[in-house]
């Protein structure tokens, strides 16, 4: 059973995979965050990344500026956000542009940071209280 107050830290890949996939752990994640199934926690700097990323020439195929968009402003004004000031200056991911992600999560104590990416963020396994689990392990645990 899902707690309401379950606070929970997406990976902007996460989002991103919502965006391109219907019916997959991801989008099933953005939707029961979209029904206020658990708090959602982000920061300016996710925001900021989220806009850029889904500008890559790459993904225009997958979906539209305005669905990013949309996505960018439901962020906004439906999350928690953590001030930048809030946010611990991490070095331990491999890969440094993770490390703000893992900042969010250490400094709002979520429940879950939820990611796809093996190599980094998953390979970590927890960063202080939070585990670091993938969408799949979310679906099946807590939206089943």
């Amino acid at each position: 059973m899902l707690r309401s107050r379950m606070k929970i830290v997406l990976d902007t890949g996460i989002f991103i995979a919502a965006l391109i996939t219907t019916n997959t752990p991801p989008h099933i994640i953005y939707q029961a965050w979209r029904r206020k199934s658990f708090e959602l926690i982000t920061s300016e700097w996710q925001l900021d990344e989220l806009k850029r990323v889904s500008h890559y020439p790459k993904l225009r195929p997958y979906f539209s500026p305005s669905e990013a968009g949309k996505l960018v402003n439901e962020l906004k004004n439906q999350t928690t956000i953590i001030p930048e000031t809030k946010l611990p200056t991490l070095e331990i991911s491999p890969d440094p542009n993770d490390n703000p992600i893992l900042a969010i999560a250490l400094a709002s104590q979520a429940h879950f940071l939820i990611s796809g990416d093996k190599k980094d963020l998953l390979s970590l396994k927890k960063i202080g209280i939070t585990p670091i689990i993938p969408a799949s392990q979310f679906v099946s645990s807590f939206l089943h």
